[in-house]
């Protein structure tokens, strides 16, 4: 009696540490997003994860949406963290069906940010960064001596 219930139990066990393994490495979706982080922060009782929050800009003077987003790795949040107020792009996995908020507390699990180089002003107009202008022009006063 006893040992058929262990073995239930056991059963039991792996069959959850299956689900939550294959809920951690499967992705519903992947992709990236462009904006300027204004959040993050390290969150949490038990489970700490990095929260944060992405403002997306699609054109000049519209309302800004918010992209909500959790980091798992203490290294890609120390380079969000570098870029706080630059323009960037993360690139994130969507994780669907984790039943508590121990893993984070969105769906959207960053995994690496770039930052970006330039800034749209609508469909067809970018402008250059300051960092990426001052590259530019570097080259061209050396070619003209």
């Amino acid at each position: 009696m006893i040992l058929k219930l262990v073995a239930a139990l056991a059963v039991l066990a792996a069959l959850v540490a299956a689900y939550f393994w294959a809920a951690m490495s499967w992705s519903y979706s992947s992709g990236e997003r462009a904006g300027w982080v204004q959040k993050l922060s390290n969150k949490g009782w038990i489970c700490k994860t990095w929260e944060g929050e992405l403002s997306l800009v699609s054109l000049p003077g519209s309302t800004a949406e918010k992209f909500f987003f959790t980091v798992h790795d203490d290294a890609v949040a120390k380079d969000i963290t570098r870029h706080i107020g630059k323009r960037v792009a993360l690139h994130y996995e969507e994780k669907v069906g984790l039943p508590t908020t121990c893993f984070g507390e969105t769906r959207h699990f960053v995994t690496a940010v770039t930052l970006s180089d330039e800034f749209p002003l609508g469909p067809g107009f970018v402008v250059p960064t300051p960092t990426s202008a001052a590259s530019a022009a570097a080259p061209a006063s050396a070619a003209s001596r």
